[in-house]
């Protein structure tokens, strides 16, 4: 199994700028992609971006390209999300989640961390 935990949520002013962390423990060699989610309330949880834990490769949702930027940093097993530009459309509890496979469903997924942008 893989242990997710987020941290870096918080309250942020519109225009401004947030880091979420997600450390991966257990059996992260198994690990193919890892990528962030994020679900407002009332609104169904949505793909946010991801990333390929090897090769690096990025995936954004269109409503984030360009302000949202993910990385990981594998000799610690940590994936980032580097937000800027934030917008109240943007708040929502962020979930991050690591998968085995190139597609399908994630396999694992964090407990969340709220972000909220205020006008």
């Amino acid at each position: 199994q893989v242990q997710l935990v987020e941290s870096g949520g918080g309250l942020v002013q519109a225009g401004g700028s947030l880091r979420l962390s997600c450390a991966a423990s257990g059996l992260t060699f198994g690990i193919y992609r890892m990528g962030w989610f994020r679900q407002a309330p009332g609104k169904e949880r949505e793909f946010v971006a991801a990333v390929t834990w090897r090769l690096s490769r990025t995936y954004y949702a269109d409503s984030v390209k360009g302000r949202f930027t993910i990385s990981r940093d594998n000799t610690k097993n940590t994936m980032y999300l580097q937000m800027n530009s934030l917008k109240p459309d943007d708040t929502a509890v962020y979930y991050c989640a690591s998968d085995r496979r190139a597609d399908g469903p994630y396999d694992y997924w964090g407990q969340g961390t709220q972000v909220t942008v205020s006008s």
